[in-house]
């Protein structure tokens, strides 16, 4: 297991397992401020970590600022390009449409993504995005990396979410 004190942009040879652990501690950093438990860590073709980002719609009041969107963002930036080829981004969730069409037009050569999502992804559930004759651009994908603990981190953030609230409960009754 990756120590999060031990971070450093530059890893050397890391798994695909290495590198989706370092986006589930962003996932479960955005737990802890509010945000989807959601992270992203894009990798150039050398294994250097370039990007990081966890979800931030709430805190920037930003509908767009899905991991994958913030990361895609810091790399352009730092390369001061948009075409941002020969990287892989690993994602905790299975990318959504807007997250997919981003992916696209920055020319991500690779996507690896955690758990898979029924409802939302656009990926390998849903409209599968990258399969439509309107996508320009194909990643490789590879999905189910460390799968469990990355829903197993989303469920959890949803289960304490939706508790029943039995105060509320109580007040309901006692009127």
């Amino acid at each position: 297991m990756v120590d999060p004190d031990e971070y450093s942009p530059h890893w050397g040879h890391m798994t695909d397992a290495d590198y989706m652990q370092l986006a589930l501690l962003e996932a479960q950093a955005a737990a802890r401020r509010g945000e989807v438990p959601v992270g992203a860590v894009l990798v150039s073709s050398d294994g250097q970590i370039i990007a990081r980002a966890g979800n931030a719609p709430i805190a920037i009041c930003d509908p767009t600022a899905h991991a994958e969107i913030l990361a895609i963002r810091e790399a352009a930036y730092g390369a001061q390009t948009y075409r941002l080829t020969g990287t892989t981004l690993y994602v905790t969730l299975e990318p959504c449409a807007m997250c997919a069409g981003a992916i696209a037009n920055a020319r991500i050569g690779r996507v690896v993504y955690g758990a898979s999502d029924p409802k939302g992804g656009a990926v390998e559930s849903g409209v599968r995005f990258f399969e439509q004759p309107s996508c320009h651009h194909r990643p490789d994908i590879l999905g189910g990396v460390m799968a469990q603990p990355c829903a197993a981190e989303l469920k959890a953030f949803f289960r304490v979410r939706r508790k029943p609230n039995k105060t509320a409960k109580s007040n309901k009754i006692a009127k």
